[in-house]
């Protein structure tokens, strides 16, 4: 028995649409690094990018357990000297860019490398309810329904 290797002509990638609204941050993460990976798949091979398309909506009405809204930071250089900067993740939320807690999330979940680089590519986080990527047609894929805990009640 030969260990199966797939081949960029083997690789079929499909678009699908995630509802963010009410999701935890780091369960709705998890899933999505495992998509982009390719790892739902039984074809999936560790060197090659797998991964489907992944669209994510409502990116701006994720929920964080516990006290993280207010107690996680998250810490950036601005390249000069004692220019370390942080926000809260409520800051993030609130703030001109609040898909970057989702991103920044799936980001860390995934190993790091150029592979990695180029699979993230595949992602597209959205903050409303509109995405431009009607034409595609992405099927949708329910995550509150996967398990109870997906869904923050509160």
């Amino acid at each position: 028995m030969t260990t199966f290797s797939a081949k960029p002509s083997d690789i079929e990638k499909q678009w699908i649409l995630i509802d963010a609204e009410g999701l935890v941050v780091g369960r709705l993460a998890s899933i999505i690094a495992s998509r982009l990976r390719g790892k739902h798949k039984p074809t999936f091979t560790p060197h090659m990018d797998m991964g489907d398309n992944i669209i994510v909506i409502n990116a701006d009405k994720v929920k964080l357990t516990g006290n993280k809204l207010d107690q996680h930071r998250f810490y950036w250089h601005t390249g000069y000297a004692g220019g370390i900067k942080d926000r809260t993740a409520r800051q993030l939320l609130e703030g001109r860019f609040p898909n970057r807690v989702l991103e920044n999330a799936v980001r860390r979940m995934m190993p790091g490398g150029p592979l990695t680089r180029a699979q993230l590519k595949n992602l597209r986080v959205y903050a409303g309810a509109e995405h431009p990527h009607e034409a595609q047609n992405p099927t949708k894929l329910d995550v509150a329904a996967m398990n109870s805990k997906n869904v923050r009640v509160k």
